[in-house]
């Protein structure tokens, strides 16, 4: 995930060990991806429940939600490995997201379109920030944990 593109300390990432070999790495991002999947569509159909009353629809919804997320998982990986500044887009847009959440669970108000222009903007940053990188790709460093000691000794 992030720490492994950004900047680990540690070499052996638990998806990524070469004892959990191929196979299994992927058999279980796959499981993992699915439950997820599935977590979400049940959540949404949950909430849903409560706005719409044809549950066939609801299904049929889910149904194809959790088709799209599986056709589009690899495509989408794809792209954040090659723009690892996506990840921290990401992680943003869910602190901005959690602090709208608190601050209305307190009775407060953030505007939508507050936020919403500050996503839409963010977005176009980093497209913007992709396109001039586009030749000149990102270094990115990884530590491993034998340089790290190496550099806490010297």
């Amino acid at each position: 995930m992030l720490d492994g593109s950004v900047g680990a300390t540690h070499r052996c990432q638990f998806w990524r060990c070469s004892w959990l070999g191929g196979g299994a790495a992927q058999l279980g991002s796959s499981a993992q991806i699915a439950l997820i999947d599935i977590a979400f569509s049940l959540d949404s159909a949950i909430v849903a429940i409560g706005l719409a009353e044809d549950v066939g629809a609801m299904i049929a919804a889910a149904v194809v939600a959790v088709i799209v997320m599986i056709i589009l998982a690899k495509p989408i990986s794809e792209f954040v490995e090659r723009h690892p500044t996506i990840k921290i887009l990401a992680l943003s847009f869910l602190l901005l997201i959690g602090i709208s959440l608190v601050v209305e669970a307190f009775e407060g108000e953030i505007p939508r379109g507050y936020i919403y222009f500050a996503m839409a903007f963010s977005v176009f940053v980093e497209m913007l920030n992709i396109r001039y990188r586009k030749n000149r790709p990102v270094d990115l460093h990884v530590v491993s944990l034998d340089d790290a000691t190496e550099a806490s000794v010297e």
